[in-house]
């Protein structure tokens, strides 16, 4: 069976631990839950993800080097 997860084209996803959740919650003002959502049956999850979770997924982009975006694992 393919990894998903390994394709060229499916960014970067990086569970943070709790300090660096810490971090993104207080830059940018906001609560856990008002996060952007992710399914944890996303293929492209570490496998090691777990509802709760917050990820780092991060993306090439046109106009600067990387996005970077996170989300929060949901069931």
């Amino acid at each position: 069976m393919v990894d998903v997860s390994q394709h060229e084209l499916v960014p970067d996803h990086v569970l943070l631990d709790d300090d660096e959740v810490d971090e993104v919650l207080a830059e940018y003002d906001v609560k856990r839950t008002n996060l952007p959502k992710i399914k944890r049956t996303d293929p492209a999850l570490p496998d090691e993800a777990e509802v709760g979770d917050v990820v780092k997924i991060v993306r090439n982009s046109r106009t600067t080097e990387e996005a970077v975006v996170y989300r929060l694992v949901v069931s």
